[in-house]
């Protein structure tokens, strides 16, 4: 497999304006995440930006970036214009996508995330934790993956929801929104029209489920910190702190 690592980030946000320049440990945001994705060691990083103050940020760290569209509605999307600029060779057949608000992303959490690509029947991959605190179980801002195991560490995605699932004595899995695709299933996901799991859960990978699509999980120690309101942003700044 041939790999590589786009990261969407985007100026819009309503709880956090202008996010991805949002100053951690002495750089913006999205350097941070850059940084973390390169640390990585799974193939070239490029950042999908839809305006020129995130290019100006990451091409001033030493990293690359390309502009894209305002008008994408997921970041998925965002990756799938990125992907044709950057590689309209077809290069790389892998695509990871590390979201942009995830300054303290583990990098082997990146590599992990691709990990299950390596069974060629697995059209996408991502990864999970064990949830470990109670309130978390019940929690709809936290998204559960219900799958069956395959191997160690690793299990096949059979529902993604913000329920408490499933039922019964066992561990629950905190989803972690980082995919990696095949290049063909990227090109067929952003093709379908949303589905109708994936707009009651308001879900975005149920849509890859519903139309067939295969999604292998594997699980990791801890859930990266998301970054979404000035709250979750003193939390990274103080966890970057002392790395």
């Amino acid at each position: 497999m041939s790999a590589i690592v786009l990261i969407p980030a985007r100026m819009a946000s309503t709880r956090l304006p202008n996010k991805p320049l949002a100053d951690i440990a002495g750089a913006p945001m999205i350097v941070q995440v850059w940084r973390r994705a390169m640390e990585a060691k799974i193939g070239e990083v490029v950042v999908a930006a839809d305006s020129p103050e995130i290019i100006a940020a990451v091409e001033a760290a030493g990293g690359r970036a390309v502009l894209t569209g305002q008008h994408h509605q997921s970041g998925s999307d965002r990756i799938f214009e990125a992907l044709n600029l950057v590689d309209p060779e077809h290069r790389h057949d892998v695509v990871v996508n590390v979201q942009g608000d995830l300054p303290t992303v583990e990098p082997e959490t990146v590599r992990a995330a691709a990990r299950p690509l390596q069974d060629a029947s697995v059209d996408i991959a991502t990864v999970c934790a064990e949830i470990s605190r109670a309130e978390e179980r019940t929690d709809p801002n936290v998204v559960k993956v219900v799958g069956t195991p395959i191997g160690p560490g690793l299990m096949r995605a059979l529902y993604f929801t913000r329920a408490t699932a499933p039922h019964g004595d066992g561990p629950l899995w905190h989803h972690i929104g980082l995919y990696a695709y095949r290049r063909a299933a990227l090109k067929r996901f952003v093709s379908l029209p949303p589905s109708t799991l994936e707009q009651r859960e308001k879900l975005e990978q149920l849509r890859a489920l519903e139309a067939g699509m295969r999604i292998d999980v594997a699980q990791v120690g801890e859930v990266p910190l998301g970054v979404d309101t000035p709250h979750d942003l003193d939390r990274a700044r103080a966890m970057l702190a002392v790395r």
